[in-house]
């Protein structure tokens, strides 16, 4: 983009130092959210804290009795290594660390899919999927966390939601008219609009 061959980029980060000091800005146009999710029929009823969670997911908590659940033990069902989703989880919980490897009760889904991952979660399973794919779903309860659900998009739209980005349009300062006109629907209303649509948060 620097050298001027792309004119607008979508990115799911901040700019780097760098990118900004080449003269590159990033425009917020929408948030992503995740929502962490066990099977109706599981009987852990609690909350999880970011650390918790992230304990879950790095392998160092394997029972739900350790989170306050039943003596019985965690079934983890990771996202596939593909996922955009999966991205957004490892950057915000697992600080960019890697995910264990697959064993009987850690598993790293083959393909970039939700509904099978989801009827796969039985009564210990647990695992996290957009906002928009939980929402409305029959087989899934949303688990809160750090006394959050992403279901009140309050919680996303104020950043206080842990398991939530923004979304840019990353450009050169220096602009199109048609990019400025195309930036500025993003931005709108309509705009807005498109993004939910999109099964993203609005601004």
């Amino acid at each position: 983009m620097a050298e001027g061959r792309v004119v607008l980029a979508a990115t799911s980060r901040p700019l780097k130092a760098d990118q900004v000091v080449a003269g590159l800005v990033a425009i917020p146009v929408a948030r992503d959210a995740l929502a962490v999710v066990v099977g109706t029929n599981n009987p852990f009823q609690g909350a999880l804290t970011t650390a918790q969670l992230r304990g879950i997911f790095n392998g160092s908590i394997t029972n739900w009795n350790q989170v306050g659940g039943p003596n019985q033990p965690i079934r983890v069902l990771n996202r596939a290594n593909a996922s955009g989703t999966q991205e957004l989880f490892k950057d915000v919980i697992l600080e960019g660390k890697d995910f264990p490897p697959n064993s009987a009760n850690y598993i790293t889904w083959p393909r970039d899919e939700t509904t099978p991952i989801l009827r796969e979660l039985g009564a210990n399973g647990i695992s996290y999927t957009t906002v928009f794919q939980a929402r409305g779903q029959t087989l899934v309860r949303i688990v809160p966390i750090d006394g959050m659900v992403p279901t009140d998009l309050a919680n996303i739209t104020s950043g206080r939601y842990p398991l939530s980005r923004f979304l840019y349009f990353a450009s050169k300062r220096e602009i199109s008219p048609n990019v400025r006109t195309f930036l500025e629907f993003v931005l709108s209303p309509q705009g807005q609009q498109a993004v939910e649509r999109a099964e993203f948060v609005p601004l």
